[in-house]
């Protein structure tokens, strides 16, 4: 029996044991568990799973105990659950009583920290603290302690923070005589001030009721990171006079920061407001950061003031947010964020540049009646825009210059977007203002092309000057061996490049392969050309610099024309002009250069590059030809008589398109055109007229050249100003047709 009965006993073990690799499997898991949660527990990762009530007798032990943190006496409150709710009045009410009593008893301002714990209900602040009067030339109020009678530690404001508090108490007082005085305010009705001098700790507080902290001033630091606020927080008047963080807190219901303060730095990083929020009326006087925050309700920030920098970079408005009447002081920050509902910028005020690089635009955005400085521009570089469900408003003539991008290469699709956005809405002045962008940065990329640095076949000794290290160099080198760049931005994917010498050289390197000489040629032949085009006309987008260029043009051509015409010789017989007629040609010239040029000043970014790039196409011909026309003398036939006739058979205003300088050959023609009349006093407004006919093939006489006895250096003058007017009244047609709407269909049907 012992025998038969071993074995079964064995096999019963070997059983159990087969079950033991699952339970020490499980032993394990448990295990890992808990050493998981210890570890989430010490580093504060999670909070408590619960949280111990508080009572009223742990509440005055912790008020005879204060801890001090950070060299700052602080009333301990964390971890705990404060029952603040209407049914548990009376502890409610004993609990402001204490803990107000110890914040004003000691002689340091006391902190405050609610860190990890729960408050169900309300947490009123503005019943804690300090409550100076600010009635005081009210009856019954003389005797009341003001701010100033208290002892040196206990008055913990500075200059400003003083001078803040006395403007706000005089406003108050102002308020409350209005509201009497219209009768909407009882007289037993008073509005307070409360002063929080010590820290505020609310970090991973969740506050289920309502968080009143209105027109309270917070003398220290404000920590709310990681905070759920489930109900309305009203701030609406606060002033914190030290940094703020509300970094990683939830505002599940409404939130107001109207009219606030913030006096030193202020981070809501990471942000969450679930419902509407206002911070209207608000004042930032250090910087502000709100990147990676996410706007699920509307957000007001209109009127508000931004004296520093602002970070709205990540940010997520989900729906319709206002920053009209803003100012800003300096930088606003929108990189990569969303624009997901309409946001208006109306009436803002913009110091400093606006950085929307890597932004998304998904409804309307409106800068109507914004303000620009000087410094001031729309960064749009990589901005993510679909003129086809999105779009961008603003003044028109205006916000088309506020864009800029640093480069074209990347950003052709934004400014092509942009140009489509605006005319579109028929801004056409801001959409040729963006397309001239475009062509600026065009040319900057041709010039690069021509005469820069190109870092993938440049030698060493070339990068060496260029202002790289031995080191950036040797870098440069391995990389480009490995695989060309593609962009000169892939420089700072190296190691060594710094983003300080990247700056310094960007705008001498270009990437590309190897040019060869015909496309070098190419390449300046097409430089000139748009060189010309945005000196000249700004790219078709200026009517009035062309008219300038035109105007200077007529005079300086009108005058030559005038001078091989009157001023022949002086031997062996006189041919000259009378006295009175060189005073008004002079007279007139000065005054058709004068109104040119002022057109031309307004309207060119570059004047006097502009006015040398005329002087260069119009000048040195036609001087090298007076020149040779006067040492050669002229010695011919029908020297008395005019070079230029004109057409006797009607007088009208005509259009010369497709008239040529000199006339017809045909003898009938001869009895049509007559000579310009010489003996008339007002005879050298046709010379005006011929210029004019030559340029803007448009006249009230059609005036040419003679076809008998006239020296072939007048006429090489002649057809050399005709050709220019070709070429300049295709500008003229070109840049028409791109300003004015419709006009394009006039001109080509």
């Amino acid at each position: 029996m012992a025998n038969a009965e071993g074995p079964q006993i064995q096999i019963e073990s070997r059983k159990d044991r087969a079950v033991d690799p699952v339970e020490h499997r499980s032993k394990w898991q448990c295990l890992i568990c808990l050493i998981l949660a210890a570890t989430l527990w010490i580093f504060g990762i999670a909070s408590p799973v619960s949280a111990a009530p508080l009572t009223i007798e742990s509440l005055q032990q912790r008020i005879e105990q204060p801890v001090r943190r950070e060299g700052q006496l602080t009333l301990d409150l964390r971890r705990l659950t404060l029952d603040l709710r209407d049914e548990n009045k009376d502890f409610r009410e004993r609990f402001y009583a204490l803990v107000q009593t110890q914040l004003q008893r000691e002689s340091a301002p006391v902190g405050l920290d609610l860190s990890y714990s729960t408050v169900l209900g309300d947490l009123n602040l503005q019943r804690l603290g300090l409550s100076p009067s600010f009635y005081g030339d009210q009856p019954g109020n003389s005797s009341e302690k003001s701010l100033e009678d208290l002892p040196g530690e206990r008055r913990p404001l500075s200059d400003v923070a003083t001078e803040q508090l006395n403007r706000d108490r005089n406003r108050l007082i102002q308020l409350g005589r209005l509201s009497q005085s219209l009768l909407l305010q009882t007289p037993s009705a008073s509005q307070k001030i409360g002063l929080f001098p010590g820290p505020l700790k609310l970090v991973q507080t969740r506050v289920t009721g309502q968080l009143l902290a209105s027109d309270t001033y917070f003398l220290n630091t404000v920590d709310a990171q990681q905070a759920i606020f489930a109900q309305a927080a009203d701030w609406s008047g606060a002033r914190f006079m030290r940094p703020v963080q509300f970094i990683n807190s939830q505002f599940q219901q409404g939130s107001q920061f109207r009219n606030a303060l913030f006096f030193e730095r202020t981070r809501f990083n990471q942000t969450r407001f679930d419902g509407d929020n206002s911070f209207q009326n608000t004042e930032f006087r250090a910087s502000a950061y709100f990147n990676q925050a996410r706007f699920d309700g509307t957000a007001n920030f209109s009127r508000t003031a931004w004296q520093n920098n602002v970070d709205f970079a990540q940010a997520q408005f989900v729906e319709p947010a206002a920053f009209a009447k803003a100012q800003f002081g300096q930088a606003l920050f929108l990189n990569e964020a969303q624009f997901k509902a309409p946001v208006s910028f109306r009436l803002a005020q913009f110091s400093q540049p606006v950085n929307l690089r890597g932004a998304t635009i998904q409804a309307q955005v409106d800068f109507g009646d914004a303000r620009f400085s000087p410094s001031a521009y729309l960064n749009a570089a990589d901005l993510e825009f679909n003129p086809e469900s999105a779009q961008i408003l603003g003044t028109p003539g205006q916000i088309g210059q506020a864009f800029s991008v640093p480069t074209l290469t990347g950003n052709e699709t934004v400014l092509r977007n942009l140009v489509r956005n605006f005319r579109q809405a028929e801004q056409i002045a801001d959409a040729n203002q963006v397309e001239y962008t475009a062509e600026r940065l065009r040319l900057k990329r041709l010039t690069q092309q021509i005469i820069g640095v190109n870092v993938n076949t440049a030698s060493a000794l070339t990068l060496t000057q260029l202002g790289l290290s031995p080191r950036q160099v040797e870098s440069l080198l391995q990389s480009r061996a490995q695989q060309p760049f593609l962009d000169s931005a892939d420089l700072l994917q190296l190691e060594v490049m710094d983003l300080a010498t990247y700056v310094k050289i960007r705008d001498r390197i270009f990437t590309s392969t190897s040019l060869s000489v015909e496309q070098r040629l190419a390449a300046v032949c097409r430089w000139l050309g748009l060189s010309l085009l945005l000196l000249l006309s700004r790219y078709g987008t200026s009517v009035g610099l062309v008219f300038g260029v035109g105007l200077v043009a007529i005079a300086l051509y009108g005058v030559m024309f005038w001078a091989i015409d009157r001023y022949r010789r002086r031997i062996p017989i006189p041919i000259i002009p009378p006295l009175n007629e060189t005073i008004c040609i002079g007279v007139s010239f000065v005054g058709l250069t004068t109104l040119g040029l002022s057109s031309l000043y307004r309207s060119a970014e570059r004047p006097w590059l502009t006015l040398m790039c005329l002087g260069l196409i119009a000048l040195p011909t036609p001087l090298v030809l007076l020149i040779w026309i006067y040492r050669r003398g002229r010695y011919h036939d029908l020297m008395d008589v005019s070079y230029f006739v004109q057409d006797g058979s009607a007088r009208q205003i005509r259009l010369l398109i497709a008239r040529l300088p000199v006339i017809p050959q045909f003898p009938f023609y001869r009895d049509r055109y007559t000579y310009l009349p010489v003996d008339r006093r007002w005879n050298w407004l046709n010379y005006y007229d011929f210029s004019l006919n030559n340029w803007f093939r448009f006249g009230f006489n059609d005036t040419r050249l003679r076809d008998q006895s006239v020296p072939g250096l007048i006429t090489t003058l002649v057809w050399y100003q005709w050709a220019l007017g070709v070429l300049y009244i295709a500008l003229l047609l070109w840049t028409l047709s791109r300003t004015i709407p419709g006009l394009n269909l006039l001109l080509y049907f």
